[in-house]
């Protein structure tokens, strides 16, 4: 079994790894300290397993853990953990599995013998019962691999037959995620428009109509407008209003 560990501490990684070794529950192929370096080896080693410590500097491990579910074939994830046991409470609500800090060798061997993939019920589930609702990053496919999208670089979201359209300062990405779910994962940043489009709050620069009576919205930095529908004119305004204060 190929495994993977990551951890912003040395010393952590460092005792990690003599236990995989001491134990023999695997070869460890590799480490990481932060979560884009753990997507990056994941992709050039592919392991099985990824020891993933929640708190990392960047991109945390559960964030990590959604973008790594959308491969082709994702690695199954343990994390570890430092959480009292409170916070733990999320964890085992929602079936996955984690490592309480420091690591016993016990509790790291059943781990990895009975290790499982993790669905993307699951981690969004941990992820909004942690308070981690809303990702820095969308992930989409890209040759098998994962390319990531600053949230903060996205202008807005359009809905195609099949998959969602990502906008953003370099360009676009298809993704497969629906509109609904990003709408409610990131609720507090954009906003929808239309029954097929969310855009990003802090550009919204003015509403507006065309010679045929539709409603548009200009975004700041883009020369397209796009349309608003009637239901949805009355919540523009209101951000208008708010952004004038």
């Amino acid at each position: 079994m190929k495994i993977l560990i990551a951890d912003d501490e040395k010393l952590a990684r460092e005792r990690l790894r003599g236990l995989v070794t001491d134990l023999s529950l695997g070869a460890v192929v590799g480490e990481a300290d932060n979560g884009e370096a753990v997507l990056q080896q994941t992709e050039q080693l592919q392991p099985d397993v990824i020891l993933l410590d929640i708190r990392m500097p960047g991109m945390g491990g559960l964030e990590t853990a959604l973008h790594l579910d959308q491969l082709d074939n994702p690695p199954a994830v343990i994390f570890t953990t430092a959480y009292d046991e409170y916070a733990l409470q999320a964890f085992e609500a929602h079936a996955v599995d984690y490592l309480l800090k420091p690591v016993r060798r016990e509790r790291l061997s059943k781990a990895i013998k009975s290790v499982q993939r993790l669905s993307q019920a699951q981690l969004v589930g941990l992820q909004e019962s942690a308070g981690q609702s809303t990702a820095a990053h969308i992930s989409a496919r890209d040759h098998g691999g994962i390319k990531l999208v600053p949230v903060e670089n996205i202008h807005y979201f359009q809905a195609g037959d099949k998959y969602i359209t990502v906008y953003h300062t370099e360009g676009s990405v298809l993704i497969e995620e629906p509109l609904k779910s990003l709408e409610e994962r990131l609720s507090k940043i954009f906003i929808r428009i239309h029954r097929n489009a969310l855009v990003a709050k802090r550009l919204v620069t003015a509403l507006e109509k065309n010679e045929q009576g539709q409603c548009l919205v200009r975004l700041r930095g883009i020369d397209d407008s796009l349309e608003v529908s009637r239901r949805h004119v009355a919540e523009i305004r209101q951000l208008l209003k708010q952004q004038a204060k």
